[in-house]
């Protein structure tokens, strides 16, 4: 039976492999949008931030109908492309 050994170096290396996985799985968790009908949706905080605009505007745009939406158990969602249809339809 031979004996495995490992220096310092590899541990320390091992762990910085282990570190920089770890950080990308973070990342992907936190980009990670499911599909619902082969369609992404977005929460409003996302869309303020494509759109650059508050909150209070994005409310604007929903209660005068110029953003679709839909609100399962409370949640709003708003689809992708229903995102850039409007951008590219009010785009000069």
């Amino acid at each position: 039976m031979e004996l495995l050994t490992t220096t310092s170096e590899e541990i320390i290396s091992f762990f910085n492999t282990a570190k920089i996985i770890s950080e990308e799985l973070k990342k992907v968790q936190k980009n990670y949008r499911p599909l619902l009908n082969d369609e992404h949706y977005l929460i409003g905080e996302e869309v303020c931030e494509l759109l650059h605009i508050s909150s209070r505007t994005l409310q604007y745009y929903r209660d005068d109908k110029l953003l679709p939406y839909i609100q399962i158990q409370g949640k709003i969602l708003y689809k992708e492309s229903d995102i850039i249809n409007l951008l590219e339809a009010n785009y000069q």
